[in-house]
């Protein structure tokens, strides 16, 4: 493997996260302290976190952590699912242990870096850049186009990072069909995976649905419990498990042991943590609504399908680089510019920028964002 780049909006949070007064892009939903997790528990999970053993885990994960996600599947047991250090450390691993240099990958744009550094920097890469003229969904001709002998791996998000986007689900099926047709692995980022407005039709995770389905799962962003840092892969394919588990001995090795006591207190509450956050992204999302449609010259809005973000255009002559690095540094308002999710892979959209609106205290913002504009039109 190359050496790799630097991470864009990893760099850019690092600069620009803690300092921002509002924090309008972020990808999670509002989160909870530990009292208000603890509350959750029941007596025997929160005996369970108070009296635990400070030691190395299992690093497959604690077997109650893993049969708590196993249960949020419709099809997995326990023996399909690998725990990390986030989701991130999973992403490493499939791509690691799948790909070599005579490989190819296909990833969509835009997309979360590492799904295209990564593979990158292993073997030859394709792009396939989502539409937004068509709902920002995934052309599958173009993907069947693309295939090549040697492609291994197709890695997809959706809900999508950064537009929201749900694939459509004939399209979901017409890919897992021509995957299967070709022998190919599906590396399913599902990390959005329930959150979104009321209504939104969520996929069926890859892990259920098609044998060489990798589903990427973590506490982080429909739990709303990013510091955690407790993630997961399940997969039909013990075997590719295996080489997984194998790998993480040289990565984290294992996870928190205190982490993985209150994950499973969130993973056994997630009807509840999913119906919390949704209701905020209900209470949120109306909001942007009405911003966009009063700045109807300066913003295209396209309303997103799930997760808690969105990925507007930008119609200001100064560029979204400049409105965006201003609105920072006069404003405090913090977004991401769409450059942030540049790819080496293809052209991607350069007018655009990520929102968020999974936390709580957006009126804030947006009052902070209105005055910006008002002052300087």
């Amino acid at each position: 493997m190359t050496s790799l780049p630097d991470f864009r909006l990893e760099t850019h949070f690092s600069k620009w996260e803690f300092k921002a007064r509002h924090h309008m892009t972020a990808s999670d939903a509002e989160s909870m302290s530990l009292p208000d997790l603890l509350a959750l528990a029941s007596p025997e999970d929160r005996a369970g976190f108070e009296q635990m053993w400070l030691g190395y885990t299992e690093t497959w994960g604690a077997p109650d952590v893993r049969e708590a996600v196993a249960g949020t599947y419709a099809s997995q047991s326990a023996e399909n699912v690998l725990c990390f250090a986030g989701a991130s450390e999973g992403i490493f691993a499939v791509n690691t242990i799948l790909l070599d240099k005579d490989s190819h990958a296909i990833v969509v744009t835009p997309n979360y870096q590492s799904h295209e550094t990564l593979p990158n920097a292993i073997c030859e890469a394709t792009g396939i850049p989502l539409d937004p003229d068509d709902g920002w969904s995934l052309d599958i001709d173009r993907v069947e186009a693309a295939i090549q002998p040697n492609t291994k791996l197709i890695t997809i998000n959706f809900p999508h990072n950064p537009t929201g986007a749900i694939l459509p689900r004939d399209r979901y099926e017409a890919l897992i069909t021509l995957c299967r047709k070709h022998g190919i692995w599906i590396l399913h980022d599902e990390i959005f995976n329930g959150l979104g407005p009321t209504g939104a039709e969520h996929l069926p995770y890859i892990a259920d649905v098609y044998e060489r389905g990798l589903s990427l799962g973590v506490t982080s962003k429909s739990y709303g419990l990013p510091g955690l840092r407790i993630g997961w892969i399940a997969c039909q394919d013990k075997d590719m498990l295996s080489r997984m588990e194998r790998l993480k001995h040289y990565l984290s090795i294992c996870n928190s042991g205190p982490s993985e006591r209150l994950a499973l207190i969130a993973i056994k509450n997630r009807d509840a943590l999913l119906a919390r956050n949704c209701a905020i992204v209900d209470e949120n999302l109306p909001k942007w609504d009405a911003f966009f449609a009063r700045f109807p010259d300066l913003f295209d809005w396209q309303r997103p399908d799930g997760s808690c973000m969105g990925f507007p255009r930008y119609k200001g002559a100064d560029g979204v680089e400049n409105f965006c690095r201003e609105l920072v540094e006069e404003s405090g308002v913090l977004f991401l510019p769409s450059t942030i999710y540049s790819s080496e892979l293809g052209p991607t959209p350069t007018d655009r920028f990520r929102l968020g609106y999974g936390r709580k205290g957006l009126d804030e913002g947006l009052a902070a964002l209105e005055a910006h504009l008002m002052r300087n039109r």
